[in-house]
């Protein structure tokens, strides 16, 4: 049975309509919605193989917490609180979705609930209701959930004891531990080790990221071992490596994409990092678009039909940390990619903090907005306005005048980046897009961008058809150079 492509309006969570797509098992949408059967007090993704219950015996929420929140446990099959997430949280620019990437990124369990209101400039109570009217759960169901997820991920591969794993994934206490993960799973923390699969080594646990498909895997690696940083990331051709500044320490990961998942190896000083550091992978990646919507509008379009074609499931790379998206863009103001790349080596040899963790090839975290305030103009290997520009900019980020967050409003944003000297249209839209993840920008100004234009015959006014997803379709023009 057909079921139409997931749009906005699918977490409005029409029964019938989720009840189809279950019954035809729609991969699609897996991260959308879920299907809590209650004769069983289980919850499952729309694709779960089991057979389907019958439709007065289901409901549908549109979040695994909200699930969890009303008693039902997680499908030992299909496993649903590892489904990819739902595309609304990168796609919309909205203070739901703006919490929800922060939640993500593991502020709840830094900084509390008042600390994530705090920053998104409401009440805590206004934020409870506004999440738990369009999520199912307030903001400390979606965290707990989040941090039995990462605990199980601990659990099943690494040899943390149990009280180590507790604390990695943000419990309060070990009991607190031990009764969520009973609750969600159905299982004791050790029946979870029972069924664990091969460990990763020493500091290190392998997690297979889910992705939606398809999934051009290899024409996004390529992507970003072309911009690979030297000292911070590196690319030989199969595996893409960087490091990573944490809330609370170094990291590395390494990564290997798959046709319908990434594998990823992270190497970290504190686990507490895991979820933050998953989490930050996801949106480099955009594991979470829905290729399927963009693709089936891209393809449709004359000039663009083609390019999907050749390559569906193309997606747009993120960034690890908005900050680092700055410096990059300002860096590569008016310069080859291999020129940006040279520059931002240098930068980073001569100001950013040794990686702490010993890795044959990465040397340096990306420096801090701070260190690059504080630095030398001079160590910069670049033009001297231009230098001026990146040293404003760090000071106008260390005074809390520029804020650039996974929850940051991406309009605001973009106005703040403008109003800085030194900072115009193109450099704001590349760090929006790329540090922001905003699927709409187009960088018309962009010279790669103008030959792919005058390439196909068009003006720039044609993208307007391209809304909202510019953002892939840039990268569909780029890619023809």
């Amino acid at each position: 049975m057909m079921v139409p492509v997931p749009d906005q309006a699918t977490l409005a969570l029409d029964p019938d309509r989720c009840y189809r797509a279950a019954r035809s098992r729609d991969a699609r949408f897996d991260g959308w919605f879920y299907v809590a059967v209650r004769t069983t007090g289980i919850y499952c993704r729309p694709s779960c193989p089991a057979i389907t219950p019958k439709r007065h015996n289901v409901e549908f929420h549109p979040s695994a917490a909200a699930a969890q929140q009303r008693g039902f446990r997680a499908c030992k099959r299909c496993r649903p609180d590892a489904a990819p997430g739902s595309p609304e949280w990168d796609r919309r620019g909205d203070l739901v979705a703006r919490a929800m990437r922060l939640i993500a990124d593991g502020v709840v369990d830094r900084e509390g609930v008042a600390g994530l209101a705090a920053r998104l400039g409401y009440s805590s109570r206004h934020l409870n209701r506004l999440l738990t009217d369009e999520v199912g759960a307030g903001p400390l169901a979606l965290a707990r959930a989040q941090r039995a997820q990462t605990a199980r991920i601990l659990i099943e591969t690494s040899a943390l004891t149990m009280t180590d794993v507790a604390f990695a994934a943000g419990f309060g206490s070990v009991r607190q531990f031990n009764d969520t993960v009973r609750e969600v799973y159905a299982a004791s923390p050790s029946a979870l080790r029972g069924r664990r699969g091969p460990a990763g080594g020493a500091g290190t646990v392998s997690v297979r990221l889910p992705v939606r498909t398809p999934f051009a895997g290899r024409e996004l690696f390529g992507f970003l071992g072309a911009r690979a940083i030297p000292g911070v990331e590196t690319w030989d051709g199969d595996t893409y490596a960087r490091s990573l500044a944490l809330p609370n320490g170094h990291g590395t990961v390494t990564a290997r994409p798959a046709a319908d998942h990434v594998l990823a190896a992270f190497c970290l000083t504190d686990w507490r990092d895991l979820a933050p550091a998953v989490g930050r992978m996801r949106r480099l990646l955009d594991l979470d678009a829905d290729p399927v919507a963009i693709d089936e509008q891209l393809g449709a379009d004359a000039h663009l039909g083609p390019l999907v074609a050749a390559t569906p499931g193309l997606r747009a790379a993120g960034s690890v940390d908005p900050y680092e998206t700055l410096v990059r863009a300002i860096v590569g103001q008016q310069v080859s990619v291999a020129g940006a790349r040279t520059v931002a080596g240098r930068i980073a040899a001569a100001i950013a903090d040794p990686l702490t963790i010993d890795h044959p090839v990465l040397t340096h975290v990306f420096p801090s907005m701070a260190r690059v305030a504080a630095a030398d103009p001079a160590l910069f290997a670049m033009p001297a306005t231009r230098a001026a520009t990146l040293c404003r900019v760090a000071r106008a980020v260390v005074d809390d005048e520029l804020v650039l967050d996974p929850g940051a409003d991406r309009a605001d944003a973009m106005r703040r980046l403008v109003a800085l000297r030194g900072i115009g249209p193109w450099t704001a839209g590349y760090v929006v897009m790329r540090g922001l993840g905003d699927p709409d920008v187009m960088l018309d100004t962009d010279l790669g961008v103008r030959h792919a234009f005058a390439a196909f015959g068009l003006e720039p006014a044609a993208a307007d058809r391209w809304r909202p997803w510019r953002t892939y379709a840039m990268h569909h023009l780029w890619a023809t150079l």
